[in-house]
């Protein structure tokens, strides 16, 4: 039997138009959900999508040398308001948004004036303050925004903590909206302190930009975790991925102490009218170890203060000028060219070198005639210096500058900062610059080289040193969880700089420097202690118009040790500056008297028997002058108008503990003199 064809095609038909209806359905249905449900359906799916969230590492804490927070990380926060409610139940979603909204509207006016308190605003009165914070929410909510920022910066743990005191952010962040984001911030709890060495992270990121900060960014970064979150019960749950590791801490050489006394001592040398500097540096190092207990970088800002603007004292290159005379006479001596009986006729104070005329300070007085080795340094004659290089060396000039690289100048110092400088010390023998004559003399005298301060301070630390070349240090130990795991151990870099009757006879001339020579507003009167250095004084060139640029610009210095007996600190005091007076010793003398005084009243520990000066007073001589001495001993002495160093051991003979502060000599004292005393008391004396 045939199959009936129509009844086929009818079948067909049917089935056919219910496909299309189905079909129809689909669309629809699919077209209802993506217009009339998609925001629902959207956040819906966000719910259930994994999003990897970063654990940001905490970042280690950078601390003096006497465990002193410098620089450390604290949480700030992101303040954010969900205003729309995300549930699958429907009936819950509109009782929570309806709770939510409701709320708001009633205490909008509450939450906007705790704000307004919270978040005061320089420059709006308060009641704009709580008009713009109202406004602020109410665009919020007219977004229907999920993450609306409240307020543009970040907020304190204090003011997070005063926000969830406030109507409806005290509720869970769930129910209220309310929630934020911490971050962490880096903080200098002391300020400007040493900021440059320290260095600073970048705001958008914090990665490390400079200083300690980016040379130890692998030690103090430590790693981040990963974690994603998940929705359980109407609330987002954190889980866990791969835990954070915490960066380790550093302990720096800095002293807080030092580095603010000289910071101090400089700025106020910086600001004298015949000074008026425009950049001062300062470097305190420890001899035995090479640690820089203070590094101080003051750049005069557009408004005539100081700041750290960049760590010149160890990437700017400089001709170190009359502190490179020292070098030079160790060489001259240690090859066997002089010794401490050597003369040198300085003429008139100006002599012909290879067609330029060498002249001393004193020129236009007539020069100082003949000088003995000790003298010439003493009165830093050029004079006295190149002549005995250029007749020592100017047949084989490259034996000079060999002769510089064993007494350590010139050697690299592998410092941990980016931008570093490393010391230029032109070769002879060199095919890229030409050599001319007078370049040896004028070599020996401070010129034509360059160096950074550090590496000049470096050099004279040797000298202090015995004769040993240590690196100079900025990290003591690296510290985890309170424990030092790592401690960064001293680096010798020449071991015997020169022979040691040479080291001996520099010593000497260093100390005459500064008890009969130029240096003496570097020394204290040699009371206590004794100071040995050399001053310095250099023009400064301008670049390629030289040393011919309009006004004359001078870096001046000093850089020496102390005691001189048994050098614990050695130091170095530059100032960059316009026009004359330009005096090493006069100009940054001062400042290194000052910072030597205050790390020895801090450091004072001497049998009274070596200390006994014009104070002998207070110290018996006869069994007959003991009864009146031990009467003296019972009294709070007057030590107005003394300077630190004899004031403490003043003070600590009669038993009392000292507190300094301020530079110079004493202004006042916490208990007037007179008085019983009491052991163990303190007593604060103010300097000035």
């Amino acid at each position: 039997m045939k199959p009936d064809k129509n009844n086929s095609i009818g079948r067909f038909r049917i089935i056919f138009f219910g496909l299309c209806l189905l079909g129809i359905y689909i669309v629809s249905s699919a077209l209802y959900t993506m217009l009339t449900k998609r925001q629902y359906w959207t956040e819906v799916s966000q719910m259930f999508i994994r999003k990897n969230i970063n654990i940001p590492a905490t970042r280690g804490n950078i601390y003096d040398c006497k465990g002193r927070l410098m620089a450390g990380s604290v949480p700030e926060y992101r303040l954010y308001m969900d205003y729309v409610v995300i549930d699958k139940d429907s009936a819950a979603r509109c009782k929570a948004q309806f709770w939510r909204d409701s709320v708001f509207n009633s205490t909008l006016d509450t939450i906007a004036e705790g704000l307004a308190r919270i978040f005061p605003d320089k420059k709006r009165s308060y009641n704009e303050n709580i008009k713009w914070f109202r406004n602020r929410l109410l665009e919020g909510k007219k977004r229907r925004s999920h993450a609306w920022r409240i307020y543009p910066r970040n907020a304190t743990y204090i003011q997070y903590k005063e926000c969830k005191e406030l109507p409806l952010f005290r509720e869970t962040a769930y129910k209220g909206g309310f929630y934020t984001e911490e971050i962490m911030q880096r903080k200098h709890p002391y300020g400007s302190l040493a900021s440059r060495t320290l260095g600073s992270l970048r705001a958008d990121s914090n990665a490390a930009k400079n200083g300690l900060e980016l040379s130890y960014d692998t030690i103090l970064r430590g790693k981040d975790g990963v974690s994603h979150s998940v929705k359980m019960r109407n609330r987002r749950v954190q889980i866990i991925d791969t835990e954070a590791v915490d960066g380790h801490d550093l302990v720096s050489t800095i002293d807080v102490d030092i580095q603010d006394m000289a910071e101090k001592a400089l700025v106020a040398k910086l600001k004298e009218p015949m000074v008026n500097g425009i950049l001062g540096m300062a470097i305190v190092m420890e001899v035995s170890t090479g640690e820089v207990k203070a590094i101080v970088n003051m750049h005069r800002g557009k408004d005539g203060n100081y700041y750290e603007m960049k760590n010149s004292a160890v990437s700017d290159l400089m001709e170190p000028g009359s502190t490179f005379k020292t070098a030079s006479m160790m060489l001259a001596m240690d090859d066997g060219h002089a010794t401490l009986n050597t003369t040198v006729d300085c003429c008139g104070g100006i002599y012909p070198m290879h067609g330029r005329n060498m002249k001393d300070h004193n020129w236009h007085r007539g020069g100082y005639g003949v000088l003995t080795f000790s003298q010439i340094l003493e009165q830093s004659s050029n004079i006295g210096v190149s002549r005995i290089i250029d007749e020592a060396y100017k047949d084989n000039p490259q034996r000079y500058v060999d002769g510089l690289r064993r007494l350590g100048i010139g050697i690299p110092l592998n410092l941990p900062f980016v931008g570093k400088g490393e010391p230029v010390i032109p070769q002879p023998n060199s095919k890229i610059r030409y050599w001319s004559k007078s370049d040896l003399p004028w070599m020996s005298i401070g010129y034509v080289t360059q160096q950074p301060v550090i590496s000049t301070l470096t050099f004279y630390n040797g000298i202090a040193n015995g004769g040993k070349i240590v690196k100079p240090k900025f990290i003591k130990a690296e510290m985890k969880d309170g424990q030092i795991i790592r401690e960064f151990p001293t680096e010798v870099l020449v071991q015997q700089m020169c022979k040691p009757s040479t080291l001996k006879d520099i010593q000497f001339c260093l100390n005459n420097v500064v008890s009969i020579g130029l240096g003496r507003k570097a020394g204290n009167g040699g009371k206590l202690f004794q100071v040995s250095g050399k001053t310095g004084t250099a023009q400064v060139a301008s670049g390629t118009k030289g040393y011919h640029s309009g006004t004359t610009r001078y870096m001046v210095s000093f850089c020496g040790y102390f005691p001189s007996e048994a050098p614990k600190y050695s130091c170095i005091v530059c100032i960059v500056k316009d026009g004359l007076p330009a005096s090493g010793g006069g100009q940054c003398g001062p400042v290194f008297s000052q910072i030597s005084q205050f790390i020895m009243a801090q450091t004072l520990e001497r049998d009274a028997s070596e200390l006994a000066d014009s104070l002998s007073v207070f110290i018996p001589t006869n069994k007959n002058a003991r009864s009146a001495a031990d009467n003296n001993l019972t009294k709070i002495p007057d030590v107005r108008g003394m300077g630190a160093k004899d004031a403490v051991y003043v003070l600590k003979k009669r038993g009392l503990k000292v507190n300094i502060q301020g530079a110079g000599s004493v202004k006042s004292q916490s208990i007037a003199p007179g008085g019983e005393v009491t052991k163990g008391q303190s007593i604060k004396l103010i300097l000035e």
